[in-house]
Order: C-alpha cells, then structure tokens, then sequence
C-alpha cells in the first residue's frame, strides 16, 4: 500500500509499505478513503517529538471496513466510518471514566502515572511516535484498528467524507477546550491561535452561546479564514504579547477575557531572544502564547490549553496564576466523550467543518503538503490528502 512515512525531521515520503494485519481480535483493517495532516503533526515533522525510526504518521482519517477481527461486535465488513484519534479499551479506569485518552492498555511500553518527558505517557495514539504506542497511522491506503468496538463511528452515507472527517480530532479538541472553560452563555471568549484546532474553538464556543469570540494570529490570511468560518472577531499580533493583551483589556471594560483558549502549542512564531532562551533553559519551543493567555484572562477566568507541550518550562507565571485565581486546564481532547453528540451537530446543519479546508492533494504529494502547511504557502490553512488519487 502507499503511506506517508517520516524517516527523519523533515523528511516525510510516500512509500510503499506491507499492509497492515489484524494482530487482535477487536481489531478492524480500515480502508483509507480520507485523511487529513494535523497540526500536531508537525511536531514529529519538525523533531519536536522523537521518532527514531520510520513510522506512517496521522490521526485525522476515515474510511471502510475491510477486514473485521472475530471478536468485534459492532461493525462489518463496508461499514463507513470515522475513527477518534486516541486509541481507547472502552473497559479501564479511566475509560470508565470519560478520559479514554487516558487508557491504562493502549500504550503498552510508554504508559504510567507521572507524564514524563520520555516515559509514562498517557493512553495510545494513532501515528503519534512510540512514546504513544508506537502506532502506524492513517495518512495511508489502509490501517489497523484496534478496540474497533470502542473509537469507530459509523457515519450517515449523505454525508461526504469533509463532511465528517474533523470529528477525528480537531472539532472534538475545539470543542473540548469550550467544554473545559465551562462555557454556557454570554461569555467573551479569545482563542490564541487562528489555525484548524483554533478555528473549531470559536466554532465550538458559538454552539455554547458565547457573547463575543475573538481570534488572535500572527498572519492575517489565517485570521481572514477564520473570520470567513467562524464569524468571529479578529486581532493580528503584529507588536507583540503587551499589545494583544492591553487591545483584548480595552474591549472588555478593563478585565480581561472571561476565557482563553490556546490553540498554539509549544512551537510559536519566535525571534531570536526566544530561541536563545529556549537553548539556556534546556527546553523545547516557547510557553510565549500560554503566558499571553494568562495576561489576556480576566481575574477569576478559565484557560484552556489545547495547544501542544512536550517538556517542562522556566519562568512558569504561577504566581500570576494564583493573585489572579486563574483555573487552568488543557490536554488531550477527550473525543470518545464528545463524538456522538458532534456528529449530531453536523447532522442536524448545525455546525459546518468542510470549510476551513484550503488543499486537497494525492497522498503522492505528501512531502509538498507538510512543507505548505508547516511553512504556511499558498495561504494553507487545512490539507486534505486522497490515499487512491
């Protein structure tokens, strides 16, 4: 089959690998029909995170049942279907729990308690390294599935693949990062961070009956395309953090935003002070953008973290966090939690995902689409990758 395989930072190509097997029972063989790259996925791209050797790489894919293991209950051969991107028992503690992207068995090697830099992770992700299981992604013509009575959803056949396919990740981590800042009505909302998973945020926070929402970028034609999908206000941050945080002050009567969603990650736009800093202090990437957020939030606010942190930071403003009284909150979005009534939503013409999508190319050309999205070309917002073009 063709798959998208990184074998070092930067260097990701479409192989012809073997076709997955089913190695379990609960396992299903999915037949790709589409596949999206991540932001997250960027991080493995650029060596952020750790993969030593060759691995298919994405987490955002949907497709066919092709092949079923003997023990799964819920789905045939040609069922249709979506697939979250943690991989989930359905049976631990804290799948029991509603935190399967916490799962005491999917990640056998790298699973424990205390979040480490290198071990001890959390639950298994599909093509997210072997610190998370060591899983062959979607950003290929077929994958294996495991637990396949848990994560699949099958999905209504008058619904298009862009239709649905952001229920895998980035409409549920939007979503969630709404959830989490406990966003009911008449809130000002500000998502850092203009980018997919940002965008689904301010949709998200719409569907919660927020008051105001609010995006802020470092590129304006990211801004313009969520402004375009979401219908929300925009800030460019062109100055600086001061700027963006004394602009969000003045619109909210001096306080701050009642919630702040950042929706960037631990790899921001930065100057050479900030990567300098970066090197002294031994850490990867920059806390620039969550410490924005903490200025930005009013006294008493929420801040969600759905952006990306792989290590531990200096200079963590914690005693702002406690004069404040700040609630912080973030992590892997909880997908299995929130599919079903996401999938809804799209059902019912409540929310429309398909429109932030700004490239659709042949997994062929998968080099080109992670160099256009990575380095933001051809004003790229979302690319879409066809595994049989």
């Amino acid at each position: 089959m063709k798959a998208a395989v990184i074998h070092a930072p930067g260097k990701i190509t479409c192989d012809n690998t073997e076709d997955p097997k089913i190695k379990n029972t609960t396992d299903v063989i999915l037949r790709v029909t589409s596949t999206a790259i991540c932001g997250s996925d960027l991080h493995i791209f650029s060596g952020g995170f750790p993969q030593p050797k060759p691995m298919i790489l994405g987490h955002e894919f949907m497709g066919v049942v092709e092949e079923v293991g003997k023990d799964v209950k819920n789905l045939k051969k040609g069922d249709r279907v979506v697939i979250p991107f943690p991989i989930a028992c359905g049976t631990c503690y804290f799948c029991n729990s509603d935190l399967p992207v916490h799962c005491e068995n999917s990640n056998h090697e790298h699973y424990g308690p205390e979040g480490g830099l290198i071990d001890q992770k959390g639950g298994g992700l599909f093509g997210y390294t072997d610190l998370y299981g060591g899983y062959d992604g979607g950003q290929a013509q077929f994958v294996r599935v495991p637990y396949a009575d848990i994560g699949p959803r099958k999905v209504p056949d008058f619904l298009s693949d862009e239709q649905v396919l952001f229920l895998t990740d980035i409409f549920p981590t939007g979503y969630s990062g709404v959830d989490w800042a406990e966003v009911n009505g008449g809130e000002t909302v500000v998502i850092f961070g203009a980018g997919p998973v940002g965008i689904m945020a301010a949709k998200s926070a719409w569907l919660r009956n927020a008051k105001r929402v609010i995006i802020v970028d470092t590129l304006q034609y990211r801004l313009d395309k969520a402004a375009a999908t979401a219908n929300c206000e925009t800030i460019l941050w062109d100055s600086g953090a001061k700027e963006v945080v004394e602009k969000i002050r003045e619109t909210t009567k001096g306080r701050g935003a009642d919630v702040c969603i950042e929706a960037v990650g631990f790899e921001p736009d930065r100057s050479i002070l900030d990567r300098a800093k970066a090197v002294i202090n031994f850490e990867k990437g920059s806390i620039k953008v969550l410490e924005a957020c903490m200025s930005a939030v009013r006294r008493g606010g929420i801040v969600s973290v759905l952006g990306v942190y792989p290590t531990y930071y200096d200079n963590f403003p914690v005693g702002q966090f406690f004069d404040k009284g700040i609630t912080l909150r973030g992590g892997q979005a909880v997908v299995h939690k929130h599919i079903d009534k996401l999938l809804q939503y799209v059902i019912d013409g409540k929310i429309v995902l398909d429109d932030i999508i700004t490239h659709r190319l042949p997994l062929t050309e998968v080099a080109h689409a992670y160099d256009i999205f990575k380095n933001k070309k051809e004003d790229c917002v979302k690319v879409v990758l066809d595994p049989w073009a």
